[in-house]
C-alpha cells in the first residue's frame, strides 16, 4: 500500500513541480535556474510546516510517507539542481553555479526552519484563542 500512495504522490508532486517550474521559467528566464530553486525553496517551506503540524498530532505511517516522500520528494528536485549547477559549470558561470548551490542549500534549510517556526507561533497562538 505503501508503494502506491509514493507513486501517486510523487505523481501529483511532479506535476505540480513541472507547472510551477515551467511557468517561472517562463516569466523569469535568464541563466539563473528559478525555477528550480522556486520549488526546491516551497518544498523545503512546506516540510517544515508539516514537520510542525504534524509532531504534535498523531500522524499515520501511511500519510507520512503520501505527503513526505511522496507529494514533497516529487515536488522538490535535487537532481535536477545538480544537473543545471554542472551546466552552470561547463558554461563558465563559476559565480551563478555558486550562488545556485548556496541558495539552494541554505535557503532550504532556513525555510524548513521558518515554516516549522511559523507553524508553531500560529499554532501557539491558536490554542490561546
Amino acid at each position: 500500500m505503501k508503494f502506491v500512495l509514493v507513486l501517486l504522490g510523487g505523481g501529483i508532486g511532479s506535476l505540480i513541480r513541472y507547472s510551477v517550474s515551467g511557468w517561472v521559467h517562463g516569466k523569469y528566464s535568464g541563466v539563473f535556474p528559478l525555477g528550480t530553486l522556486t520549488v526546491n525553496l516551497a518544498g523545503s517551506f512546506l516540510i517544515g510546516v508539516l514537520w510542525a503540524l504534524f509532531e504534535s498530532a498523531t500522524m499515520s505511517p501511511t500519510l507520512r510517507v503520501f505527503l513526505f516522500v511522496g507529494i514533497l520528494g516529487g515536488f522538490t528536485t535535487f537532481s535536477t539542481f545538480s544537473l543545471e549547477t554542472l551546466s552552470l559549470l561547463r558554461d563558465g558561470e563559476v559565480r551563478t553555479a555558486l550562488l545556485n548551490i548556496l541558495v539552494n542549500n541554505v535557503g532550504g534549510i532556513l525555510l524548513a526552519f521558518a515554516g516549522f517556526s511559523a507553524t508553531r507561533e500560529v499554532q501557539q497562538l491558536i490554542t490561546k484563542l
